[in-house]
């Protein structure tokens, strides 16, 4: 059987594939300062970036989950792979040819199932294409031709033809090494009466990727009368396809939805297609499943949650349309993003319109229109007769619940306001004292209320970090060192902002060992962070203090925001050395972290997870050293 990687081949890939590079698949970096990037933690959810990647190094670290380590780390934990697969992984990309000690090379024995059934997908989604030339297929070509589009579409997105037979792509896949039994976990084969037969048959085929742009599993559409399936069947849920963690199109349209911090959703796989062909490349379409908490998460590491960042979604106009755009309001403010919704005129869908109406048409229908939540709202109160008391009341008491989830009160507050116009009510301040009433009401029962917080542009309700605790565990001790950079750091963080950002905004609640400063370095976050106090430091101020939980935060944040520093110049220099000093202290405890768990576990370790802990630890050592060798050039 096949031994361990070559320890040089292992540096090889390492060295040869830029981090920066792998994690762009994944979501958005931006410039963070210091030869570093920034952006949202694909490991936990955060609104704040408090992940980081340093191309020079070579490393990545997330302030926030802890989660650090070079490349080969990254792909390990994101896609869930060994050691090993992940190496073969990144060695294909690098072109690099793997040797293997201890009996030599046999990938068969070497590559893990995530390898083989992604492999199996590739070759399955070839053989597809190649079907789509031949005479059998001439019913799909055709079904393509009437919806506008050519060979040159057709394989630009890899669509392609399943063959009407029982087991055309199960043999061909078996002359390619794979066993029954990888086929039918793969979701391209199922059980038979004699054994796999395939699982698709006769139908048209769209490959389904994920952000890296590995195909995962396949979408395809019913062409015949004689077939009895649904009009469009999914690949089954598999070890790696998941029908609420994809979105077709995400493989084409990620660097263009990261650069343009706009996403367009739209229903099928022929929409996505007319989008993009009329120009709208961020479109991308669920898969078989409502938009979801997995998807958003996807697109908003794509679009870093900056203030200009736009969702628009494309509903059809019909009963169907509308229940699926109040279904994507319900998680609207799970997006920092102003979300929209486009209707097109005669409720025709985008693949529609750009036959009638030419690809202009495509694109002004996702130019915004309309906000989401003001359409939410149309819809609930359309429902009522409003030229009746009875009936304007009916409608205030359905929609104002639904303006009482929204978390920041400033856009509650306005959004109140716009529904007195909806249904009809002349005092605005009645409709605004009843969607508080309901509010607090929420908050008494134990479920999510408004808090306060900074309204987003164009008053759509905006995603905000779930206010802090008040501080708990042990008290301040202001002899300790860490406690006292702890505090320096915040300081300036309320004082001078300028001074410590956009470093300080990239630090995590975590970092803060002494629970009431973590609760003010949250509160920080949840005002917008220090990056907010450039420009204007009494509104940022004022920000902080209104997001506090209770009056014991709220206290220590007045408190540091007017004492005196401890330094003699406070300077560039000065705040460089307290964001060392913090960061440096994270960095040694998650270490002594990872040590103390090896040394617990002994000989009882898995080799998979030894050499992704000693890997890891190589990693902090090795940034811990430039922090100590380089100050503040090294964060």
């Amino acid at each position: 059987m096949a031994g361990r990687i070559n320890d040089d081949d292992v540096k090889a890939v390492r060295d040869a594939v830029p981090i920066d590079a792998v994690v762009s698949e994944y979501l958005q970096l931006r410039n963070a300062g210091g030869g570093n990037l920034k952006g949202l933690c694909p490991f936990h959810d955060e609104k704040s970036p408090s992940f980081q990647v340093s191309p020079g190094k070579g490393l990545f670290h997330c302030f926030g989950c802890q989660e650090g380590g070079d490349t080969i780390a990254f792909v390990m934990k994101i896609d869930h792979l060994t050691f090993s697969e992940t190496v073969e992984r990144l060695a294909a990309k690098a072109g690099i040819t793997l040797r293997y000690e201890e009996g030599g090379y046999n990938p068969s024995h070497q590559r893990g199932e995530r390898i083989r059934l992604v492999e199996a997908h590739k070759i399955a989604a070839d053989f597809y294409r190649e079907q789509l030339n031949g005479p059998e297929a001439e019913i799909g070509r055709k079904f393509l031709a009437e919806r506008g589009f050519d060979q040159d579409a057709a394989a630009h997105f890899g669509v392609g033809y399943s063959p009407a037979g029982w087991d055309h792509l199960t043999r061909f896949l078996r002359g390619k090494g794979f066993s029954d039994k990888e086929l039918i976990s793969s979701g391209l084969s199922q059980d038979g009466r004699r054994g796999p037969i395939d699982r698709f048959r006769g139908r048209l085929m769209w490959p389904i990727s994920d952000t890296s742009g590995d195909t995962v599993g396949f979408g395809a559409r019913r062409l015949r009368d004689d077939d009895n399936g649904p009009k469009y069947l999914n690949t089954p849920e598999t070890s790696i396809y998941k029908k609420s963690q994809v979105l077709y199109g995400i493989d084409l349209a990620k660097k263009d939805i990261a650069k343009a911090s706009r996403a367009v959703v739209v229903e099928g796989y022929t929409d996505v297609m007319a989008c993009h062909l009329a120009g709208v490349t961020t479109a991308i379409a669920t898969c078989g499943t409502a938009f979801g908490n997995d998807h958003i998460k996807i697109l908003r590491r794509l679009l870093m949650d900056n203030g200009s960042a736009r969702v628009i979604f494309t509903f059809d106009g019909d009963a169907a349309g509308q229940k699926a755009a109040l279904r994507a309001f319900e998680d609207d403010q799970k997006f920092a993003a102003e979300t929209y919704i486009a209707i097109a005129p005669d409720n025709m869908d985008p693949c529609d319109l750009r036959l009638a109406k030419g690809d202009d048409a495509v694109r002004d229908l996702v130019e915004p229109r309309t906000p989401l939540f003001e359409f939410a709202l149309r819809q609930i109160v359309g429902r009522y007769d409003l030229e009746t008391p009875a009936g304007r009341a009916a409608a205030l008491d359905e929609a104002a619940a639904v303006v009482a989830k929204i978390k920041t009160s400033s856009v509650q507050r306005e959004v109140a306001v716009q529904l007195a116009g909806f249904v009809g009510i002349l005092d605005q301040e009645f409709v605004v004292h009843r969607v508080n009433q309901l509010a607090q009401w929420a908050r008494g029962r134990g479920e999510r209320g408004p808090a306060p917080g900074k309204p987003s542009r164009g008053g759509t309700p905006q995603h905000q970090i779930q206010a802090p605790t008040a501080p708990s565990g042990p008290a301040l001790n202001l002899r300790s060192p860490a406690h006292r950079t702890e505090r320096e750091l915040l300081k300036l963080a309320l004082q001078k902002p300028a001074l410590v950002s956009p470093a300080f905004d990239a630090y995590g609640i975590d970092e803060f060992t002494a629970p009431p400063y973590a609760a003010v370095r949250q509160c920080i976050a949840e005002a917008g962070g220090a990056e907010m106090g450039v420009a204007e430091t009494r509104e940022y101020l004022v920000q902080v203090l209104d997001v506090t939980p209770d009056d014991t935060v709220r206290k220590l944040v007045t408190e540091l925001a007017v004492e005196v520093f401890h330094g003699k110049s406070i300077d560039e220099t000065y705040a460089g050395e307290h964001l060392v000093k913090v960061r440096l202290r994270a960095v040694d405890r998650r270490i002594d972290d990872v040590q103390s768990s090896l040394a617990r576990l002994g000989s009882n370790v898995a080799p998979d997870h030894l050499a992704a802990a000693q890997n890891e630890v190589w990693v902090l050592q090795q940034y811990a050293q430039s922090l100590r060798s380089h100050g503040a050039a090294a964060l």
